[in-house]
């Protein structure tokens, strides 16, 4: 792409931190819209998914990642690999810590990966707001800054948009001279029935109890714009893996399914910015969290090579 002004910075930052520390609401806000799922429960986000930010002076592309975990099956080691792979060929790396919950398990397990790794690191100290009284902030802060001796620790609330101008400053200065690596207009990489696709998950998560929402995977079976008409008709699957979780998904006289169909609809709507006909279909793929062919098909297990 050319036309870029010769100080023009663009680069990658990969966004690490252990599940519900807020990655994906940092960079939603960072690009101005949803790009990653959101929810309240741990380990919602199962690819890497870029979002863009792009100013007239810089471009920043945010690689979000599953949270690293100590992972078993191999779904979950899986999508360990794919945050991990994420730390190869960026500019800097982004550390995300829970303030309120600093340094647990995970944080010393990422700790251990980052170790041999040359990348800068940037460790952001998040849900600030949630750290009472304040001045038990300023040791959270030393432990984290001895840590990371060689990184700039930043306290921030991604939720509360606390700190968030300092904490973008800093890692434009990580940035290489560059032409932007995507159009101004494009705020992620991953092609629209995806992202209609992590919509749909992310209502089942927000909506479903207990282990339900860890049991699903969505699939866009089809997305077409109805001629002269302006309304795109959007089927899609839910799948899940067994039959009692269909049950719950579905919800007494259907209510639980209408109730995801509604909220996604609308958001759905607000990104492709038309009306939408949304047709949901629950079906089990039994336990499909273990079978390499489902996890491709649902695009969870990446190809090596």
């Amino acid at each position: 792409m050319t036309g870029a002004p010769p100080s023009h910075k663009a680069g990658f930052i990969a966004v690490i931190g252990r599940p519900n520390v807020g990655k994906s609401t940092l960079i939603n806000y960072y690009v101005g819209q949803k790009v990653a799922v959101v929810s309240s429960k741990p380990q919602t986000t199962r690819n890497r998914i870029a979002g863009v930010r792009t100013t007239g002076a810089y471009q920043m592309i945010f690689l979000d990642t599953p949270g690293i975990h100590h992972a078993e099956s191999l779904f979950n080691r899986e999508m360990v690999r794919i945050a991990l792979k994420t730390l190869e060929d960026v500019d800097v790396i982004l550390w995300i810590i829970d303030a309120a919950d600093p340094l647990a398990d995970e944080d010393r397990l990422i700790h251990g990966h980052l170790r041999d790794v040359k990348t800068p690191v940037v460790v952001a100290l998040n849900k600030v707001d949630l750290v009472k009284p304040k001045q038990n902030l300023l040791p959270v802060l030393e432990k984290c800054q001895k840590l990371m001796s060689s990184a700039e620790v930043i306290p921030i609330s991604a939720t509360d948009a606390v700190n968030l101008d300092r904490l973008e400053h800093v890692l434009l200065t990580y940035l290489p001279d560059s032409p932007p690596f995507f159009p101004p207009e494009q705020a992620t990489d991953q092609p629209m029935y995806l992202l209609v696709a992590e919509i749909i998950r992310e209502k089942v998560f927000q909506l479903a109890h207990q282990e339900v929402p860890y049991a699903v995977a969505v699939q866009v079976d089809e997305m077409k714009e109805r001629d002269e008409e302006g309304i795109v008709d959007i089927q899609a699957s839910i799948y899940v893996e067994k039959d009692s979780q269909k049950g719950i998904i579905i919800g007494a006289g259907g209510q639980m399914l209408k109730k995801i169909g509604q909220q996604a609809r609308r958001d759905i709507e607000g990104l492709l910015g038309s009306r939408v006909y949304l047709g949901l279909w629950v079906k089990v793929r039994k336990d499909w969290r273990k079978d390499k062919e489902a996890l491709r098909r649902f695009g969870f297990l990446q190809r090596h090579g």
